[in-house]
């Protein structure tokens, strides 16, 4: 599956996107897996939201190899 980074967590992995073979899986296994690659990510789990195929999605989602997952910090305006 490709996973998207955006705005700080971009620094924390030192890249825009990659590639994460792990078959399927639940929201949790997927943090898993990325915190394992990216220990920094650890600290920003409770703060950001999953998107799937550019949707939302919860913490009872499951991913797939085909899908495109986006780690969504929060957004502040101004």
């Amino acid at each position: 599956m490709r996973i998207l980074f955006f705005a700080h967590l971009k620094d924390v992995t030192r890249c825009t996107d990659m590639e994460l073979d792990c078959g399927d899986v639940d929201a949790n296994g997927l943090w898993e897996q990325l915190i394992e690659k990216y220990p920094g990510l650890a600290r920003f789990r409770a703060s950001v939201r999953l998107a799937r195929n550019s949707e939302y999605v919860g913490p009872d989602a499951r991913f797939g190899r085909a899908d495109e997952v986006a780690l969504i910090p929060p957004v502040s305006g101004g």
